[in-house]
């Protein structure tokens, strides 16, 4: 029987709801019966690592709820990419300590790492159960019909176009926003619940799910300037060209790079300011904005979706739940029933790990520039109560004696 020790970390960008599912785990270690040490690793898989351990079992149960409250990784994360060697460093760390539940949220590449430890673990005999508990702003896990994390930031993106578009409908002119998504457009495709009206914002929305070409991009913004006399787009940070090469390097050869080699994306605002350079130098529209949501729509402190809060709790506790009763590791996976509930299963880690999930098809209009109701339908129930709502005047105009003829 695996040991009662428990140890937990967070991995990846953080989000508004992260910490619900570490205090999930906590809280349901403490009422099932047996007694169980709790420790957290603090940031990530190099805490394990350096042996930087936090004993949770010894917090009290009001500051862990106002934890679960606080956006952000309570713990600290990483972005370390555990390959076979560090895997089995890990697994010397976890022994050393007699872990018997090892729980790490975080998104596919954390995954692949609970995969990994669980196999090592297997093939030397040690008896731990190894859990990935869900977590992504990018809503793309392979076998989930959503991520936690997701909805919250989807709600900050809703709120973020409706407040763009009515300042863009005072002052008009072309809005460009980017939206983070390296390979799934969730996130941008979020903003088209923004709209309200008949002409609302945004007009344009691209994702990376689509192959961004700039000539056709300058022309679709030039149409809709036309038709609605001003232009507000969403633009996810990973389009690219056919090629499948990042327009934010095409535009730009010298952008910066990441440790694993990926086009840093969200960290500058050069995509938004290149697509507006555009704009201005082949239509001349003179009043072009531009702006990267960046860190801003993972941790937003008070923009929160309940659905989502709840939810991430829940995955945690059903973490703990799993390890109890399942005999066999695997991945914390939402399903989706009826109008609206959802359904919790483990699902195999290689059917997780290292996989990137994408928008379907039946989310995106024809055209590639915006979503279907199908989308709608399926993001609504997910942003939670109490979405602010923007209203117009109504009055009608009175009639002109100067220059009525």
């Amino acid at each position: 029987m695996p040991s009662p020790r428990i140890l937990i970390a967070q991995g990846g960008g953080p989000t508004a709801v992260i910490n619900q599912s570490l205090v999930g785990v906590v809280l349901a270690a403490r009422h099932g019966g047996v007694q169980q040490s709790v420790y957290g690793a603090r940031h990530g898989v190099r805490g394990i690592l350096n042996e930087d351990l936090l004993d949770l079992s010894r917090e009290t149960g009001a500051q862990l709820e106002a934890v679960a409250r606080t956006p952000s990784s309570a713990l600290g994360s990483t972005r370390d990419k555990p390959d076979l060697a560090y895997c089995q460093e890990i697994l010397k760390v976890l022994k050393a300590h007699e872990i018997g539940h090892f729980f790490y949220i975080g998104g596919n590449d954390s995954a692949d790492t609970v995969r990994i430890v669980s196999e090592q673990a297997r093939l030397t005999g040690y008896p731990i159960r190894c859990i990935h508990i869900p977590k992504t702003i990018d809503n793309d896990l392979v076998g989930n019909d959503h991520t936690p994390g997701f909805p919250s930031a989807a709600r900050f993106v809703v709120q973020a176009f409706i407040g763009a578009n009515l300042d863009n409908a005072s002052l008009t002119g072309v809005y460009v926003a980017v939206v983070m998504g390296r390979h799934a457009g969730f996130l941008t495709a979020a903003s088209a619940l923004a709209r309200k009206f008949p002409g609302d914002g945004p007009h344009l929305i691209y994702l990376p799910e689509r192959t961004f070409d700039p000539e056709r991009f300058v022309s679709e913004v030039e149409d809709a300037h036309d038709r609605y006399g001003r232009c507000v787009v969403a633009v996810s940070e990973g389009v690219h060209d056919a090629g499948g090469a990042p327009i934010a390097a095409k535009l730009a050869p010298g952008v910066e790079r990441d440790p694993h080699g990926n086009v840093q994306l969200s960290g500058t605002g050069a995509l938004a300011d290149l697509l507006c350079a555009q704009i201005r130098d082949r239509l001349g529209i003179k009043r072009v904005r531009g702006e990267t949501f960046g860190y801003l729509q993972r941790s937003f402190a008070g923009c929160v979706s309940d659905v989502d809060q709840r939810e991430a709790r829940e995955v945690g506790e059903a973490a703990v739940a799993f390890a109890r009763t399942h005999d066999r590791d695997g991945s914390v996976s939402i399903k989706r029933v009826g109008n609206y509930a959802v359904d919790y299963e483990l699902a195999p880690l290689e059917t997780v790990a290292a996989r990137t999930r994408v928008m379907e098809d039946g989310l995106i209009s024809p055209t590639g520039t915006d979503v279907t109701e199908a989308f709608g339908a399926y993001l609504r129930p997910l942003l939670g109560s109490g979405l602010p709502e923007a209203d117009r005047l109504r009055a009608s105009p009175v009639p002109k004696r100067l220059k009525a003829r």
